[in-house]
């Protein structure tokens, strides 16, 4: 059956069509009954709709009604244009509507003699509540996170963003699954061109199943290889709303509490609620400290290896000397012993992350405490080493939306310092920034407001300023 079939006038028929399709699954309800004269049947699918639901609010209601039925385009045109039952203006016509409106978890009224079937509003979908965000934590501003269902995280939005001017278009992604997302803007200060660029480049994109927002960031890259990405994520409506503000778009995707936020800028990854809730003088040094920290994850380690391979004499002395007395007692040089302490490290992250809850903390302690010193004393691995890459996973967390991207740059860091040295190192700072400066999401700089360097920059950049100069409108 295709999913452009229009429907029959025949009940039967329609209910045959949609057994052939859902008769073996145990959750598919059909009940037939007469309204009047006219046979009349229900379809719905018992864990996203609710029998009862659907008994009170939208049978009771029709026999309460006390109009007598004798064909079934009459009963059709009186539910949808007259009825007070929670019913959609728009009749179901096609056997595609009927999938989906099932799919969504509403009610289908089929009628015997009308070739349109009627979408009652009787959804009740098992669904986590929303609750304080895992991730992104902040100790201002809304603790309160997205959920897994698309309808509620749009009112989250509109409840932040009470203003007419948010708009929110709902899509079908081109899927296997017909995965639904909205498309979430402020018509007033989002770019009209940007908007439309990006509808389209949505809904070119073909997958066989989308899960979470994430899975639309590669079609949005101009340049495939570049490894910084082209959008943001956030799991706070509060942070969404922001983004709005400030002319971006929203995409939220149904089934993913992961909400997707372009264009994105560089300086954004640096950027939380608590940056705007405290003093601007404490806030700047604060994003100082993740500039450094993300300076650290990575070239920290490479530089290590670069200065303790090809440039001691930049090294004090007293520091050379323990450095060299450690490294001494290791079997491994410098960039062997920094790659293998680094991958440890991350199959250590992942072992905790993937694990269960009740067994992380116990790989943690193992890895951290058991392994590591295990390793030193047994002279495969130095203090100093350990130390560097230690000190370079934990910078890593202070800027977690750039955690991916931290990790491969820091590998190329400790190869091209081992091997060349400071040309190496050298070519591997001119690749991050060749990468930064090649991004163009949407046609934006990716390093706005940092390069070039201007008010801007000082503005809301590198530090913040304070809320009297952020309420005013930026000069050009």
């Amino acid at each position: 059956m295709e999913d452009n079939q229009k429907l029959s006038r025949s009940m039967e028929e329609n209910i045959a069509c949609l057994r052939e399709i859902f008769g073996t699954s145990t959750d598919f309800y059909t009940k037939e009954f007469c309204v009047g004269q006219v046979r009349c049947s229900i379809a719905l699918f018992t864990g996203l709709s609710s029998p009862e639901k659907l008994t009170v609010m939208a049978l009771s209601l029709l026999e309460q009604e006390r109009v007598f039925f004798t064909d079934g385009e009459t009963l059709a045109s009186h539910l949808l244009t007259q009825s007070c039952i929670p019913a959609e203006g728009t009749p179901v016509t096609t056997c595609g509507e009927m999938i989906e409106r099932l799919a969504n978890g509403l009610a289908l009224f089929l009628i015997d003699g009308s070739a349109r079937a009627v979408a009652l509003s009787t959804q009740e979908m098992p669904q986590r509540s929303v609750a304080a965000p895992d991730g992104e934590g902040n100790m201002h501003g809304p603790q309160e996170s997205f959920t897994e269902q698309l309808r509620v995280n749009i009112s989250l939005l509109r409840r932040q963003f009470r203003n007419g001017a948010l708009v929110a278009e709902l899509h079908t992604a081109a899927t296997h699954a017909r995965t639904e997302y909205c498309l979430c803007y402020d018509r007033e200060r989002a770019a009209a061109d940007t908007v439309k660029t990006l509808r389209k480049a949505l809904e070119n994109v073909e997958l066989p199943v989308l899960l979470d927002s994430t899975y639309f960031a590669s079609f949005l890259k101009q340049d495939k290889l570049n490894l910084f990405p082209a959008a943001a994520y956030t799991v706070r409506p509060a942070t969404a709303c922001a983004r709005l503000c400030e002319g971006k778009i929203v995409i939220l995707v149904a089934g993913s509490p992961c909400a997707m936020v372009a264009p994105s800028f560089f300086a954004e990854h640096f950027e939380c609620l608590d940056d705007y809730s405290s003093g601007a003088v404490f806030a700047g040094l604060i994003r100082l400290l993740k500039y450094l920290a993300f300076a650290l994850a990575v070239f920290g380690p490479g530089l290590y290896v670069m200065a303790l391979t090809f440039a001691p004499e930049i090294i004090p002395v007293d520091m050379l000397s323990t450095l060299a007395a450690a490294e001494a007692q290791t079997p491994l040089p410098p960039m062997l012993e920094m790659l293998t302490v680094t991958l440890l490290l991350e199959i250590v992250r992942e072992a905790g992350l993937r694990a269960p809850k009740s067994i992380s903390h116990t790989v943690s302690i193992v890895g951290a405490l058991i392994i590591g010193e295990t390793a030193v004393t047994a002279g495969i691995v130095s203090v100093p080493v350990l130390t560097m890459a230690a000190a370079a996973t934990i910078a890593t967390l202070a800027v977690p939306s750039l955690y991916e991207q931290s990790i491969l740059f820091r590998f190329a860091a400790i190869v091209l310092g081992g091997l060349f040295g400071v040309p190496g190192m050298a070519c591997c700072a001119m690749l991050v920034l060749a990468m930064a400066c090649g991004s163009e999401p949407f046609g934006y700089d990716y390093l706005y407001p940092l390069m070039p360097p201007g008010p801007a920059a000082w503005r809301d950049g590198f530090v913040r300023s304070i809320w009297s100069r952020l309420a005013r409108p930026p000069r050009p």
